[in-house]
């Protein structure tokens, strides 16, 4: 599949992210007391009133919190309003028959690889590991990985998939990390074209540089996770998303985008979810 840029004097692809969204049937279904549909549909109203320009949106899994078919369907429409094509993989929370009960679907897409424009590429991994909050890339994915960055040796590459690949210094988020990550890593470092890895999971911002590669995580549409700390604790930050120009050069340019301070704060008595 390929993505050309929707500006007709640019050479770059302008990427927006909205992860870990954790959908309900109900209408009212609720995260650590946050309503997860509200905060979507506030985070999507926020972008459309920006009346910025995206080549495509890319949703990086935890679509769903319970499951359920409806779910999806409720990201499909809230997803509507942004107009671009919609790149989704799963998160641990994700149900695969329920995804793929929305399929096919004129805006979202489910993919492994999608040329971006004439100078980058994007993998999409899945990483879940059914019935475990933790993920781990089978052989399979890894081969797909090795197989595009091959295939493509000429494109700047962005990889995606929902857990992160790095630890990010939580011990209670680290226990759910990618796991046999090193894998990973090796078939990064035999190309030299991987520029960035993009993930969700862990609803909060990160952006450092891993190997030579940049490694991102994005805020939840709903509950922020604080950055840092041993037990499970609740951040006060916004909902948020992230923005991303990928350069003809390799470069990349991003920044992460929040509701207004003191929106949808959640139960900061929460023990857990």
């Amino acid at each position: 599949m390929k993505v050309t840029s929707s500006s007709s004097n640019s050479d770059s692809i302008k990427l927006l992210q909205i992860t870990d969204t954790h959908l309900f049937e109900p209408v009212d279904g609720s995260l650590l007391s946050v309503n997860t549909l509200d905060s979507f549909n506030a985070v999507v109203a926020a972008i459309v009133e920006e009346n910025q320009s995206f080549d495509a949106v890319i949703s990086t899994g935890d679509i769903s919190q319970d499951h359920t078919a409806e779910s999806y369907q409720r990201f499909e429409q809230g997803i509507a309003p942004l107009k671009n094509t919609c790149f989704w993989l799963p998160g641990n929370h994700d149900f695969k028959p329920s995804m793929n009960s929305v399929l096919p679907s004129t805006q979202i897409k489910q993919v492994e690889h999608v040329l971006l424009g004439e100078h980058w590429q994007m993998v999409l991994l899945d990483s879940q590991v059914v019935g475990v909050p933790h993920g781990r890339l089978s052989d399979q994915q890894l081969a797909l990985l090795e197989d595009k960055l091959s295939q493509y040796p000429q494109r700047h590459t962005l990889v995606l998939l929902h857990h992160h690949p790095i630890l990010v210094g939580s011990r209670w988020l680290d226990q759910h990390t990618l796991k046999d990550a090193h894998h990973f890593w090796e078939v990064v470092e035999k190309h030299s074209n991987v520029k960035a890895v993009l993930c969700g999971h862990v609803h909060q911002d990160m952006n450092v540089l891993h190997q030579g590669v940049r490694v991102m995580a994005t805020p939840s549409t709903c509950v922020q996770f604080k950055p840092n700390s041993d037990d499970f604790a609740l951040d006060t930050l916004s909902p948020g998303w992230r923005e991303l120009e990928l350069h003809s050069d390799g470069q990349l340019t991003t920044q992460v985008k929040r509701l207004p301070y003191g929106s949808f704060q959640p139960d900061f008595n929460s023990a857990g979810y």
